[in-house]
C-alpha cells in the first residue's frame, strides 16, 4: 500500500465472485465519482483482477478470499488506516468487523445490531442485489444509479463473434440446469442455423464435454478450464446471445448488453436477475426460497424447461451495435 504522503486511500470489500463484482460495479462508480481523488482499492479475489480493471474506477486490487461465501479472516493492507471503507460483502457484523480492525476514518455499511456503533441503514433481505448497494451509498449521501453498469468493449478479439453462447455450469448445483436439457437446446439452435459455443469454468470440462457429446458439438466450439477474462468478455460482448444460470456469466452479459436468457431456481430474479429489458429473459418458476448454495438442482430450476428455453433464446432482439464512444472512462478526477 501507499505510503502517508500519497493520496487518501479507500477500501471496498467485496470478496465475492464474478457476478457479484459485476453487481457492484453501480456502487463502485458511484464512489469514484464521490471521491475522484482517492486511492481506490478493492479487496476481492485475486483472479478478479481483470474483471476489476475492466470497470476502469479501481486502482489496485487488494487479493481477499475465503471459501464460500465467507468474510476474509484478515486482510493484507499494511499501509496508514484507509481513510473511507466501504463494506460490499454483506451485513456484518463479520465484515463490519473486519474493516472496523483497520481502523478507517470513517466506515459505511449496514446497520446491524453486533455493531451497534455503525449508524448505516437497514438491510433488506429481498432486494434487489444492484439496489442494495446503492441505497447503502444514497443513505451516506452518495448519489448511486443502479443502471449504471455496462462495461466498456473488450480490447481483444472474440473467439467466436456471433455465436450463441451457452454456459451450463455453476458454483453450486443447486444452480445447474441439467445438462441434457442444456443439450436439447444447443441442438435446437444449431439445427435453425445458429452456430452453438459452449463455456464452462475450472473443474467443469466434464460438464463441457457431456454437454457437447449431446449436441455433437465440434471440439473448436468448446471453451474448457475457465476461459481468461478478456477472452470470455470478449466472447460475450459480440456473441448473438448467452444462455446460463444465475452466475457470473449472466452479469457479464447484462454489462455488455448482450442479449440473454437466464434460468433461476432457488434465487428469484427480483434479487439477483437483469435488468427489465427485452433484451434478457429472466426464467423463473414461483416458489418458495430455496437453497443457492445446494448439492442439488433446484426444484423450482427444474421446472424450467427446453421449450422455454429456445422460445426465449428465439425471441430475444439482435445484438444491438455500441460505438466506441460509449466507452467509461473515470480517472481520479472523475472524468468520463
Amino acid at each position: 500500500m501507499r505510503g502517508s504522503d500519497g493520496p487518501p486511500r479507500l477500501l471496498v470489500l467485496r470478496a465475492l465472485g464474478l457476478g457479484d463484482l459485476l453487481a457492484g460495479v453501480p456502487a463502485l462508480r458511484a464512489l469514484r465519482r464521490a471521491h475522484p481523488h482517492h486511492e481506490l482499492v478493492l479487496a476481492a479475489p485475486a483472479e478478479l483482477a481483470p474483471a476489476a480493471s475492466a470497470t476502469e474506477v479501481v486502482d489496485r486490487l487488494l487479493p481477499a478470499s475465503a471459501p464460500g461465501r465467507a468474510v476474509p479472516r484478515t486482510l493484507g493492507w499494511d499501509g496508514p488506516p484507509p481513510d473511507i471503507a466501504v463494506d460490499l460483502h454483506g451485513n456484518g457484523p463479520p465484515s463490519h468487523l473486519l474493516l472496523h480492525a483497520l481502523r478507517p476514518r470513517r466506515l459505511l455499511a449496514f446497520a446491524h445490531p453486533g455493531t451497534p456503533e455503525i449508524e448505516g441503514p437497514e438491510w433488506r433481505a429481498e432486494e434487489h442485489e444492484r439496489d442494495r448497494w446503492c441505497r447503502l451509498l444514497i443513505h451516506y449521501g452518495i448519489p448511486a444509479d443502479p443502471a449504471d453498469l455496462l462495461l466498456p468493449r473488450p480490447s481483444v478479439p472474440s473467439p467466436a463473434p456471433g455465436a450463441v453462447v451457452l454456459h451450463p455450469g455453476a458454483a453450486a448445483p443447486a444452480r445447474r440446469w441439467p445438462v441434457d436439457r442444456f443439450g436439447a437446446v444447443a441442438t435446437a439452435l444449431r439445427a435453425h442455423g445458429h452456430r452453438v459455443v459452449v463455456t464452462g469454468g475450472a473443474g467443469e470440462d466434464d460438464l463441457v464435454a457431456s454437454l457437447a457429446e449431446r449436441a455433437e458439438l465440434p471440439e473448436s466450439d468448446l471453451y474448457t478450464g475457465g476461459l481468461p477474462f478478456g477472452p470470455l468478455s470478449a466472447l460475450v460482448a459480440e456473441a448473438r446471445a448467452v444462455i446460463s444460470g444465475d452466475t457470473g456469466i449472466a452479469h457479464l452479459a447484462v454489462a455488455h448488453a448482450t442479449p440473454s436468457v437466464t434460468l433461476f431456481g432457488p434465487v428469484p430474479p427480483s434479487r439477483w436477475g437483469p435488468p427489465r429489458s427485452p433484451r434478457h429473459r429472466a426464467l423463473w418458476h414461483p416458489a418458495p426460497d430455496g437453497d443457492p448454495h445446494g448439492r442439488q438442482p433446484d426444484p423450482a430450476l427444474l421446472r424450467i424447461t427446453a421449450q422455454e428455453v429456445l422460445a426465449a433464446a428465439e425471441a430475444l432482439p439482435p445484438p444491438r451495435p455500441r460505438r466506441d464512444g460509449a466507452r467509461r472512462r473515470r480517472g481520479r478526477n472523475g472524468g468520463r
